[in-house]
C-alpha cells in the first residue's frame, strides 16, 4: 500500500491485528486534499443507466421511501432529507477504480465494490447497521456520524429501510472530506449530511453461508455421478402398501452416501463464485477488435490489463476469471497469477506469455475482459 496516510499511519497489518472486524477506526485526512471523482451530474446519469444499481432514499414529512432505479428524474438538489446510493461505480469509473485498488491490502475475493452516496441538507438512510466492514470516505461537504456498539438490533416494523429502532450512540464526529471512517460488521451507525455532502463506501464481501451452502450444492450437482437405478429383486409383499420401507431408505441412503466433495471441488466453486460477475455487470468487446497478429504486436508494445469489470482469483493450479475455471501450467501459472495480483502485465512480460496463455488473452480481449494497456 503506496499511500502512508490511508490507515493513519498504520501498517496493513496493524490495521488488521488491532481493528478489521473488532473496532472502528476515525482516520482524519485518510487522503488529504481529496477531491470528489465524479461531479454530482455525473452520479446522477450514471443513476439513470439500466446497468447500473442505484436507489434513492427519502425522508420527506418524516415517511422514509426507498425506490430502486434507473432514475429519469430525481428530486430538487435544493430539497432537504434525500440520499441517491449508486453501487459499483467503481466498474464504470477508472478513478473510482483506482480508489478501491489502495485497498487490496485486503484479498479480491473480499473487497466489494465502491458505492457513492450523494445527500441534500440532512438526507442520510436512517441508523441502521451493515454485515461487512466498512470504510466511509468523506468526499465533498461534511457528513455527521454517530456510532455504537449496540447490542439491540431490531428493526423499526414496515420500514422500507432495515433502521434500527432502538439505536443509542456512543460516539459522534464530523467528517471532512478526505477524512474516513472504518466500522466493523454489525457496528451500528448513523450519518446525516451537514449540508450537500458526498460519501464514498468502500465495502467488502461477506456472503452468508445459506447462500453459499446452497450455491455449493448446484455447483455439486453438475459432477454427481451415480449410475444404476433403484431396484429390489428380493421384495416381499407389503402388509402396510403405503409405508416406506427401510430397505428402500437403505439403499437409498447407501447410494447417496457415495456423493463426496473434495478440498479441489470446494476450491473451484469458491473461486467461480467469488469471480462471477454480478447480474447487471456487462462486459463490452471492442468495436474493431484486432487480429490475433496485430494483437500479439500490440501486446508487446503496450501490455494489457484486466478490465474494471474483470475479477481475476486464483488457487493452486486453478486460475478463475468472470466465473470461469482452468487449470494452469506451472509455466502458464506464473504469468497468470502475475496477470491477478497486479491487474495487468508489462509489455515485457506480456511479450514472454506461452501461446496457451496468449490464446486465452486474445479470447478475453474479444470479450472485452482484458484491454492493451
Amino acid at each position: 500500500m503506496k499511500n502512508s496516510t490511508l490507515l493513519g499511519g498504520l501498517t496493513p497489518a496493524q490495521f488488521l491485528r488491532d481493528y478489521w472486524h473488532k473496532k472502528p477506526l476515525l482516520i482524519r485526512q485518510a487522503l488529504p486534499g481529496f477531491k470528489p471523482l465524479l461531479s454530482a451530474d455525473a452520479l446522477f446519469e450514471l443513476a439513470s443507466r439500466d446497468d447500473v444499481e442505484s436507489r434513492l432514499v427519502t425522508h420527506f414529512k418524516q415517511q422514509w421511501q426507498m425506490q430502486n432505479g434507473p432514475f429519469d428524474s430525481l428530486p430538487s438538489v435544493r430539497q432537504k432529507d434525500w440520499t441517491l446510493l449508486v453501487q459499483g461505480v467503481n466498474l464504470h469509473h477508472d478513478a473510482a477504480d483506482a480508489l478501491l485498488r489502495q485497498f487490496r491490502f485486503i484479498p479480491d475475493a473480499r473487497l466489494d465494490d465502491l458505492q457513492i452516496s450523494y445527500a441534500t441538507d440532512t438526507g442520510g438512510v436512517g441508523p441502521h447497521f451493515d454485515s461487512y466492514d466498512v470504510f466511509l470516505l468523506q468526499a465533498h461537504g461534511q457528513r455527521h456520524w454517530k456510532i455504537g456498539a449496540s447490542q439491540d438490533l431490531t428493526l423499526v416494523e414496515g420500514s422500507p429501510l432495515k433502521i434500527l429502532k432502538n439505536f443509542e450512540p456512543e460516539q459522534e464526529f464530523v467528517l471532512e472530506p478526505g477524512d474516513m471512517l472504518y466500522l466493523p460488521p454489525q457496528y451500528a451507525h448513523d450519518g446525516i449530511a451537514v449540508g450537500e455532502c458526498m460519501t464514498y463506501s468502500i465495502g467488502f464481501r461477506a456472503p452468508a453461508f445459506q447462500e453459499l451452502g446452497e450455491a455449493f450444492l448446484q455447483f455439486m450437482a453438475d459432477s454427481i455421478d451415480l449410475p444404476g437405478r433403484y431396484a429390489d429383486a428380493d421384495l416381499k409383499p407389503s402388509s402396510h402398501p403405503a409405508e416406506i420401507s427401510r430397505g428402500m431408505l437403505t439403499q437409498i441412503s447407501d447410494e447417496l452416501n457415495k456423493v463426496r466433495f473434495t478440498d479441489d471441488d470446494i476450491a473451484i466453486f469458491v473461486g467461480q463464485y467469488l469471480s462471477e460477475p454480478k447480474a447487471n455487470v456487462f462486459f463490452e468487446s471492442p468495436a474493431r477488435p484486432l487480429t490475433l497478429p496485430r494483437f500479439t504486436a500490440a501486446l508487446a508494445k503496450r501490455g494489457v490489463a484486466l478490465s474494471r469489470k474483470t475479477q481475476m482469483l486464483y488457487r493452486g493450479k486453478h486460475v478463475f476469471i468472470n466465473g470461469e475455471s482452468f487449470a494452469a501450467g506451472r509455466a502458464d501459472k506464473e504469468s497468470l497469477t502475475l496477470l491477478a495480483d497486479q491487474r495487468r502485465l508489462d509489455p515485457d512480460a506480456a511479450s514472454k506469455v506461452s501461446n496457451d496463455v496468449l490464446e486465452a488473452l486474445y479470447t478475453w480481449y474479444e470479450d472485452g475482459w482484458v484491454v492493451l494497456a
